[in-house]
């Protein structure tokens, strides 16, 4: 049940048909159908947007969700301020990875800086780093240190 590599030609052909499926609903999640990155390269999609990802980042996603709350939706000029002067520890993260979203919207897919603004953003938890703390009479308290994959998103205005 492989599923066979199709050349950049064939792709070209059935244009149509693969961008119909993946608009199509999944009747029961509700999620696009699942492409390829050579299919994806070659319908132009993800042409649109900026993404940034940081992965493992040792913070937990509770905090960082906090700051990313107060940037999604605005203009990327308003972002950089929030992110800049929120008295958070996921700020100096965020500002980061606003900063690497930003150019890869305007270098990789020649998007105007001044039209952009933050569609999505969101931070998924990643593995959790478990210790523990000696307590009294030999017991131990398990300490989570928990870490996020963060993930950026900058669309053009129309």
């Amino acid at each position: 049940m492989e599923k066979r590599v199709k050349s950049k030609e064939e792709l070209l052909k059935e244009k149509e048909q693969i961008l119909e499926t993946y608009n199509a609903k999944h009747r029961k999640n509700k999620k696009p159908a699942l492409l390829t990155k050579k299919e994806k390269k070659v319908l132009g999609i993800g042409k649109d947007e900026g993404k940034a990802i940081l992965r493992y980042a040792r913070i937990s996603p509770r905090k960082v969700n906090i700051v990313l709350k107060l940037i999604k939706g605005k203009g990327i000029d308003e972002a950089y301020a929030i992110a800049r002067y929120t008295p958070k520890a996921a700020s100096e993260i965020i500002y980061k990875l606003l900063k690497s979203a930003e150019a890869n919207a305007v270098n990789n897919n020649e998007l105007d800086r001044d039209n952009l603004y933050v569609a999505d953003a969101y931070a998924n938890p990643g593995p959790i780093l478990k210790r523990i703390m000696p307590r009294a009479q030999g017991r131990a308290y398990r300490i989570n240190k928990r870490t996020s994959h963060v993930t950026v998103v900058l669309k053009e205005r129309k």
